[in-house]
């Protein structure tokens, strides 16, 4: 897929489909279109009681597009429970190309002057499609989809692609819908004028 750059890269997330490369080192990427898809309902996101007072208290700071290479980058290195990852150099520069041209988000986690946690994603219209997200200190990655649900509610946001379903999202209000219903959301999604940018309300 030489040819394969950001234009085509924002074409495949209209007609709902995403890159993936079989591992870190294998520098080629292909296209997946899943039978079933994983979204987060954006009025259904759960969060435990133990979160909820987790966030209440914590001594983290999010951000938002204030580190994205480095996001994508801590994504995609190696966990003690995920020993490789499907990004590849080349899907690192088509997202840093992306972000840098408007169409993909990320949000950190801090702790102090510690990136400890966050996720990244793309953005069309009313469309989001969560990407990839990491942890390093407790619950980091879970306050940064927290927050990133909040960031879509406010900024009128209609579709959270998950693309599959992990047992980590799961816990989160995650489901899976088949293709033909996530065309349907996808279609009418990406017609919207959504903001990123919106913040939402204090305190929420």
């Amino acid at each position: 897929m030489s040819s394969f750059g950001p234009e085509e890269l924002l074409d495949c997330y209209r007609r709902g489909v995403f890159p993936m490369a079989d591992s870190r080192d294998d520098p080629r990427i292909f296209l997946m279109d899943p039978d079933e898809r994983g979204i987060i309902p954006l009025d259904g996101l759960h969060i435990s009681r133990s979160l909820t007072k987790f966030i209440r208290n914590m001594d983290y700071t999010v951000t938002y597009d204030r580190a994205f290479a480095s996001v994508i980058s801590k994504c995609a290195e190696a966990a003690p429970d995920r020993e490789n990852t499907w990004i590849n150099a080349g899907i690192e520069y088509l997202y840093t190309f992306l972000h840098d041209s408007g169409n993909a988000h990320s949000v950190e986690v801090w702790h102090e002057d510690e990136l400890i946690g966050g996720l990244y994603g793309v953005s069309i219209g009313g469309a989001f499609f969560g990407e990839s997200m990491f942890s390093r200190k407790t619950n980091a990655s879970k306050v940064a989809l927290v927050k990133l649900v909040q960031r879509l509610n406010a900024g009128g946001y209609k579709l959270l692609d998950t693309q599959f379903l992990t047992g980590h999202l799961k816990t989160m209000g995650a489901i899976e819908i088949p293709r033909t219903e996530y065309q349907t959301l996808l279609k009418a999604a990406i017609k919207i004028k959504a903001k990123f940018y919106l913040a939402p309300p204090p305190n929420s």
